[in-house]
């Protein structure tokens, strides 16, 4: 976006917060169900600001503007942002404040602070509210000026929802209210209100294409014992998706009308929402009704059931299959020097995932980055910085798919040339980090943060590190983000537990030069029992090799190796079957035995 566009629309906003009397504003990078992925609608900090990063909260005063951008993002939001009246607060660094405290000392005491209530989550709220006021100034949750200045802002998405069958979901959706209930029961509700928009697509088995990469539908849900409402646009229903609602007793209302219809519940309903999932607008409308506690559907949608795990397992082989033609063509096009472009990458990958029947989208928008570009943790090519690959530098590619089976989402970096020693012990380090998380042995109760520093060990011993997590849970056929487990040094609080899927993914970053992160999907699982307890270990999910030609076998040990080799043997057994002769005969060479 051209530099003038935003300074205009900063300045709108600036005009509307001072007829309003607010100071300042906070615009989160979210929406109304606290997603990280967000319809067109939703993009109001995008629109605003120009910084397209998936994560980063602006803040407007009168006179000043910054966006909070983590680790992720530091290098793409200083890049988007020159030139603009918006400036880049580094989060995450020491010497960077919080946005609280950054506005208690910026802003005098009597001055108001407005957010728009529907997008900050109930804990985020209350949390900002109390830090304002110890420095006197005030919380207006109900300023929401944007509709005035967006003036051509998209709709709402429109498209249809569908079922996503029992034959790949693993059960009914009867079956998951019943159990949700339960749960909400043992909280002390008789009722749940639910925004999470991969919670509600999970509940119900339903689907759409409303959010880009994630398979979601735009709505609310109320489960009661009695009856259920789905809150929805009207224009999203076909008579199919009417009929099987009926059926499993939900009820539908338009989505407008949501604070409307909690508004009118019978003052005795105990209805129970999550704190960090829930706008402090809703939570308002409710009232005394509200029972403020955690969310009772993250956790199981977390835990993937036996025919989900079989789809999953399904959905690595296709796309293993469709990565092999993918990096065989790349390769080919480097070989014959035809212009290829990170652009280029992106496209291949996507061809060949096509081509599968069960396959929806992507999971995510592909990062290919080369050389430089790599070290920007979640680049994104433009036409403007859609660089052209050389057999000089590492290629680095994080992609995935939805299929309607099982979410990947898989990370290499390989070489295009002749690697560099400091390139091949980078890469090893990694990989050694790698290795150390998917051979790990706990004990069950265990949290991702305990296992942590397993993937960072080798690189602090030399003075290196990475800044974000080392995994995030991944969905069925959803966000290729989900929580409650996460393996990352700030904890979440969530164990590990059989069933769920989470990405290994430590990285090396070096500025200005390359990016290296080795990613697989990894499974937890039993493992053993003894007098201490019971074990878990995990299963790796994703198939497809690791660049050989970047290994330094010198700094690893006996086991490191032979898991590589272990690895690459499954990667064969796997994919051979299903491809052709050239295919198979590049496999069998990317999978061969590593050796000293």
């Amino acid at each position: 976006m051209k530099t003038q566009e935003t300074d205009a629309r900063i300045s709108a906003l600036r005009e509307t917060m001072k007829s309003n009397g607010i100071d300042a504003m906070i615009i989160p990078q979210t929406d109304p169900h606290q997603g990280e992925y967000l319809a067109e609608h939703w993009q109001v900090r995008r629109w605003l600001s120009g910084f397209t990063g998936s994560a980063g909260d602006l803040v407007v005063t009168r006179n000043e503007a910054f966006i909070w951008a983590d680790s992720r993002y530091w290098l793409q939001s200083a890049q988007q942002l020159s030139g603009t009246c918006i400036g880049v607060m580094e989060d995450g660094k020491p010497a960077t404040p919080s946005i609280p405290e950054w506005l208690c000392a910026t802003i005098p005491a009597g001055s108001t602070v407005g957010i728009d209530g529907m997008v900050f989550s109930v804990t985020a709220a209350e949390q900002l509210s109390s830090r304002l006021a110890a420095s006197g100034i005030s919380l207006n949750t109900d300023f929401s000026p944007i509709d005035l200045i967006w003036t051509d802002r998209p709709s709402l998405p429109k498209a249809k929802a569908f079922i996503h069958e029992e034959k790949y979901s693993g059960e009914s959706a009867s079956s998951k209210i019943s159990r949700i209930l339960e749960n909400v029961k043992a909280a002390g509700a008789e009722s749940v209100f639910i925004s999470d928009l991969a919670e509600i697509a999970w509940t119900l088995n339903l689907r759409s294409s409303d959010v880009e990469c994630n398979p979601v539908v735009t709505s609310f849900l109320l489960l009661t014992p009695r009856q259920s409402t789905l809150f929805i646009d009207p224009d999203k229903l076909t008579p199919e998706i009417s009929g099987y609602l009926t059926d499993c007793n939900v009820t539908t209302l338009p989505y407008s009308e949501t604070e409307a219809a909690l508004s009118r519940l019978p003052e005795d309903l105990s209805v129970l929402v999550s704190a960090s999932q829930t706008g402090i607008t809703l939570r308002s409308v409710l009232g005394k009704r509200a029972i403020v506690g955690s969310s009772p559907v993250a956790l199981m949608k977390a835990v993937k059931n036996p025919v989900q795990l079989d789809g999953i397992r399904e959905a690595m082989i296709r796309d293993g299959i469709a990565l092999v033609r993918s990096f065989m063509e790349i390769e080919k096009r480097m070989a014959e020097a035809t212009p290829t472009t990170e652009i280029d990458v992106a496209d291949i990958l996507r061809r060949h995932r096509s081509a599968h029947p069960l396959f929806f989208d992507l999971s995510f928008d592909t990062i290919a980055g080369f050389g430089p570009h790599g070290a920007i943790v979640h680049y994104s090519a433009t036409d403007e910085s859609n660089m052209t690959l050389s057999p000089d530098n590492l290629l680095l590619v994080d992609s995935g798919a939805n299929y309607i089976d099982g979410t990947t989402d898989i990370t290499r970096t390989i070489s295009l040339g002749t690697p560099t020693d400091q390139q091949k012990h980078d890469f090893t380090l990694v990989m050694k980090g790698h290795i150390a998380i998917a051979r790990a042995i706990f004990p069950e109760g265990t949290r991702g943060a305990q296992i942590d520093v397993l993937a960072r060990q080798n690189l602090w011993n030399e003075g290196l590190s990475y800044l974000h997590g080392t995994g995030h849970g991944v969905g069925h056929f959803l966000n290729v983000h989900e929580g409650p487990q996460s393996i990352r040094l700030n904890d979440t609080l969530a164990p590990l537990l059989p069933g769920m899927v989470t990405s290994n993914e430590p990285g090396l970053y070096r500025e200005e030069k390359y990016g290296i992160r080795c990613e697989n999907l990894i499974l937890t699982q039993p493992g053993f029992s003894t007098e201490f307890g019971n074990f878990f270990s995990f299963e790796t999910l994703t198939l497809f090799p690791f660049d050989l030609s970047l290994f330094d076998t010198s700094i690893m040990t006996d086991a490191e190796i032979e898991w590589v080799n272990t690895y690459h043997r499954l990667v064969r057994e796997k994919l051979l079957p299903g491809l052709d002769h050239a295919a198979a005969q590049w496999l069998t060479e990317k999978t061969r035995e590593l050796t000293r």
